[in-house]
């Protein structure tokens, strides 16, 4: 009989076997079975749902079903009380070992470093951190013209935070001084908007209070960082001041290049020229596209009259287009829409 014990029915009284069902079914209906009948499902006898009738051992009675239900629960109430303790000994544990040095976070709410993982949730932590903000935003916005849709979209919080009475500071590069939407944003959000431009600024930055910073964190910008770490905060406040320094306010005219014929854009792809960086990357970091900057080159070459790409590397040289693009500081040219300049 040991080799038909439970190892062969891996079960508990709470759910029997087919053949322990029929046969505890049939002793609870007649009141007892004979002992023969029950050789086939010795679970029976092992969980206590079959014992020996005393008055005659050929047969088995069965224990009644409302006993064994009160077995079953108090085996459950055992179980949930063995795992609430086993939950309280967890807690202690966690709670005596965080309280044994400083708090260490894992990137979630709270963190000084988070990693905003969509848009939506980009979007998110942005209306949340604009809702907070009470005196300053800082943005960088690279790249070239803004596209209408940006700027629409934008467009009500600006309004709320200029409610708030909070000032407002952006940084574009030269080209986005073409786009009409750009203008109209600034004549409407009026002396709550200070604009300044550069041939080519830090990757987009959006900075509140001088409290919480957002910059992407890929190229196509589905992930970014929220970042609170006060070090971090200060680091990128600062290169934002030292660009805006730098700077040409909006309403102010670029700088003449001093060369007959060549532009101040034309100045700027020649410096990077002379660096050695390809066209695209060139008119990444101006905000133009490839197409425009070949176009610029193709008339830098004519105006220096460069037959090929070494000979015009050359004539940049020679008439001093290689050197640093002075700019600034411009520290006493009014700002779009600002009472006093920085």
């Amino acid at each position: 009989m040991a080799g038909h014990g439970t190892d062969e029915h891996p079960h508990g009284a709470d759910r029997l076997c087919g053949a322990g069902d029929r046969v505890y079914s049939r002793a609870v209906r007649r009141g007892r079975v004979r002992r023969e009948d029950a050789e086939p499902v010795p679970c029976l006898l092992e969980l206590a749902l079959l014992h020996p009738d005393p008055d005659d051992m050929d047969w088995l009675v069965p224990t009644s079903p409302q006993e064994v239900m009160t077995r079953l629960l108090r085996g459950v109430y055992d179980e949930v009380s063995a795992s609430q303790r086993r939950m309280g000994s967890a807690v202690a544990a966690f709670e005596w070992y965080a309280g044994l040095g400083p708090q260490v976070s894992a990137g979630g709410e709270g963190s000084s470093i988070r990693v905003l993982d969509g848009l939506s949730r980009i979007q998110a932590a942005m209306d949340a951190a604009t809702d907070a903000c009470t005196t300053e935003v800082l943005t960088v916005q690279p790249g070239g013209i803004r596209p209408e849709h940006e700027l629409t979209e934008g467009l009500h919080r600006a309004l709320a935070l200029r409610g708030r009475g909070v000032r407002m500071r952006d940084l574009y590069t030269h080209v986005a001084r073409h786009g009409q939407g750009l203008l109209n944003y600034l004549e409407l959000m009026g002396g709550a908007v200070q604009a300044r431009t550069l041939d080519e600024v830090i990757d987009r930055l959006i900075l509140f209070d001088r409290t919480v910073a957002f910059i992407p964190a890929n190229a196509d910008r589905t992930l970014a960082l929220e970042l609170r770490h006060p070090a971090l905060v200060d680091y990128l406040f600062t290169a934002f001041e030292r660009l805006w320094r730098l700077a040409i306010p909006l309403t102010a005219p670029l700088p003449d290049t001093g060369i007959e014929g060549i532009s101040h854009r034309e100045q700027s792809i020649a410096a990077l020229l002379a660096e050695g960086h390809q066209d695209a990357v060139i008119a990444e970091r101006l905000g133009i596209s490839v197409r425009t900057c070949r176009s610029h080159i193709a008339r830098l070459s004519e105006t220096l009259g460069a037959a090929s790409r070494t000979q015009l590397g050359v004539r940049i040289a020679q008439v001093g287009l290689d050197g640093p693009r002075d700019t600034g500081p411009y520290l006493s040219v009014p700002d779009q829409g600002s009472p006093t300049a920085l």
